[in-house]
């Protein structure tokens, strides 16, 4: 993996003033956040639209998939204004993506990488390695969308506009399990955006504490079958659990997400995955550890990356034959 410098080094602040200056020049910008989005890839993706239309750029939002934004980040400002891949134009003198840790992250948004002006990478997954022309990459930001106030500072925008703070808050309260696991930044940087008038108590709400009524029996049917294996993780433990597409009827797809972070609080298990069936043996797979296995590496060896602690990847084939191989990477 490549070594990042820490925020305030010279490495970064040279980065940052890059971004600011590309940014004030750019005019049509396509801002693309990763496929199946959370609110750390559209929360940075829409305040850096906002900010950027202020100044007069014509800015697009966008992800690949799923065809429609789950209903969940419906109160995000500007969820409206996202548009569909076929909806943007075919053209841009800038491109940025937003928490995507790699190409494939972005789907046929990717397109953009060999077509636009200059491509920014906006990122704070550890196993990035660059893939724009220029990467604003810090594994040690809690969130996306810390970086992109960084950015929004260099421009002098702080305090923030409600709707750009609500949008940072979004991303920030989630990547950080509600600040349970962070550094002093985000505390830091969460008063900040409280102070410009948000109801962070209203996000929280909205994105981490409703949930369908369907949501339970889906609960009930997944962690029902979940499975521990006490001797995997050099004997630390790993919890197991499934998440089929039956399981899913008339609840939404993004219901599945909210599993791993139950799971992972099991405490005979050092790590925690949990399979999430996206189609014919076609599996999305979340990886959760507590200290000692980095699931990053584990999640790499499967084409996929993340962090130390959260990390994620791509697989196709049966399931079994899946935990096999992801039971023996763990070591």
């Amino acid at each position: 993996m490549p070594a990042f410098p820490s925020y305030g080094s010279a490495g970064h602040d040279q980065v940052l003033r890059e971004v600011t200056e590309l940014l004030g020049r750019a005019r049509d910008v396509v801002i693309a956040c990763h496929v199946h989005p959370d609110a750390d890839t559209l929360g940075s993706g829409l305040a850096l639209a906002a900010f950027l239309r202020s100044r007069g750029s014509r800015v697009s939002v966008s992800f690949a998939e799923p065809a429609l934004l789950p209903e969940v980040f419906a109160s995000l400002p500007g969820a409206g204004t996202i548009m569909r891949p076929a909806e943007l134009p075919g053209d841009a003198d800038t491109f940025i993506s937003v928490d995507a840790a790699s190409p494939d992250r972005l789907g046929e948004l990717a397109r953009y990488l060999g077509t636009a002006g200059t491509s920014i990478v906006i990122d704070h997954h550890r196993s990035n390695a660059g893939f724009g022309d220029i990467n604003y990459i810090d594994p040690g930001a809690d969130s996306t969308t810390m970086l992109v106030a960084r950015i929004l500072k260099q421009f002098g925008a702080a305090p923030f506009a409600p709707h750009i703070a609500h949008c940072l808050y979004a991303g920030l309260v989630t990547d950080t399990g509600s600040f349970r696991w962070c550094g002093p930044e985000a505390h830091v940087l969460a008063a900040e955006l409280i102070g410009c008038g948000i109801d962070a108590r209203a996000i929280t709400r909205d994105l981490l504490d409703s949930h369908p009524f369907g949501r339970l029996g889906m609960l009930s049917s997944v962690l029902g079958g979940a499975r521990l294996l006490p001797e995997a993780a050099a004997g630390e433990g790993l919890v197991l659990a499934t998440v089929h597409q039956s399981d899913l009827v008339d609840i939404p797809e993004d219901e599945r997400e909210s599993v791993i972070d139950i799971v992972r609080g099991t405490v005979e298990a050092e790590v925690a995955a949990v399979l999430k069936e996206t189609g014919p043996a076609q599996w999305s797979v979340s990886l959760r550890s507590k200290q000692s296995v980095d699931v990053a590496r584990v999640a790499s060896a499967f084409g996929g990356g993340g962090h130390a602690r959260s990390a994620g990847f791509e697989a196709t084939g049966e399931q079994e034959p899946i935990i096999a191989d992801l039971v023996r990477e763990i070591g």
